[in-house]
């Protein structure tokens, strides 16, 4: 009886994190559009135009190049698909992940790897020249991204003793946060997901311009549903890169112990620290310019240099004597 308890416990939970995850995502992309309107004193598109947006586009009819072939329809629901998977593995507003059994950061980092493969060949299938260059800067892009975003995740998971996501959200002190290595982890996964995200100064997701394009150069040549199963993986994408910031170093208000009243209070300070991270991206977009595509390796290497320092600082500063992986 307590085994088919706990099971669908588990069930509803993992339903509710998928729902979460996917009807949040938009909102989310949403508010970022609202705040950066308003730093540039613009009165801008409503929060739930991202909603709308992606219904106008699954009703629109799918137009494919000539050229491409079955790859290229295939990548949208398998990007989807992927980066629906990751939400799985992470823990929202409760520890309790759905299928933290079956992996931690690292099948997180490979599922993302698994999308932006597919990604990249879809851009090369279509025969189109943008869609090659967004590809090739994509993949050029992703050999210091990865690296970075293992290497500060890496400083707390030492800190908890192991890299599931759950076990570190639950491990991950009051004042841990404070600490230098944590902090300077803290910002190389920030650089990390501006440019895992495609936002300024990295990339532009409101542009068209084939000499600044990455991301967007990559899926130029989709439409309809396609299009919109993309769109809405790339906001899952920046739901998901913000709950790793909030959870994994400010885990603070997470449900450890699943009542109602802890999911219902874990839930509502999540939200709010989404919110407030998804603030500082807008902010960060609004007053930073859009890097020349020279100097994006630049920053992406001090973010690696960055979270280096951080997992060094660790032990520097006498993280020998905690848990070891």
């Amino acid at each position: 009886m307590m085994n088919a308890t706990h099971i669908l416990l588990e069930t509803m939970i993992a339903v509710s994190q998928l729902a979460l995850y996917l009807l949040l995502a938009p909102l989310v992309t949403g508010w970022v559009r609202k705040v950066k309107a308003f730093m540039q004193n613009r009165q801008g598109p409503r929060f739930w135009q991202p909603y709308f947006d992606l219904f106008k586009l699954l009703h629109k009819e799918v137009v494919v190049s000539q050229n491409a072939s079955g790859l290229f329809q295939v990548t949208p629901y398998l990007v989807f698909t992927a980066t629906l998977a990751i939400g799985l593995l992470v823990p929202f507003y409760t520890s309790l992940v759905p299928l933290g059994f079956i992996g931690d950061v690292i099948a997180v980092v490979y599922l993302l790897a698994l999308a932006r493969f597919f990604t990249a060949l879809a851009g090369l299938d279509a025969a189109s020249s943008f869609g090659g260059l967004g590809s090739s800067r994509e993949m050029s892009l992703a050999a210091i991204i990865e690296p970075a975003m293992i290497l500060a995740i890496f400083t707390v998971a030492v800190t908890a003793g192991s890299t599931s996501l759950s076990t570190i959200a639950e491990r991950t002190g009051a004042w841990a946060p404070l600490a230098p290595s944590h902090i300077l982890a803290f910002i190389g996964l920030f650089i990390v997901a501006l440019a895992e995200t495609g936002r300024i100064p990295v990339d532009n997701p409101a542009t068209h311009l084939e000499l600044t394009m990455i991301h967007e150069a990559m899926i130029l040549e989709y439409s309809g549903r396609h299009l919109a199963l993309i769109e809405w993986a790339s906001s899952m994408k920046l739901l998901l890169f913000l709950s790793l910031l909030a959870n994994v170093f400010f885990p603070w208000g997470i449900a450890m112990q699943v009542t109602l009243a802890n999911l219902v209070i874990g839930l509502a300070i999540y939200v709010f620290k989404i919110l407030i991270l998804a603030t500082v991206v807008a902010l960060v977009e609004s007053t930073t310019a859009k890097l020349r595509l020279f100097r994006v390796p630049d920053l992406l290497a001090a973010s690696f240099v960055l979270s280096l320092i951080a997992l060094v600082l660790y032990f520097l500063l006498g993280g020998e004597s905690g848990a070891t992986l």
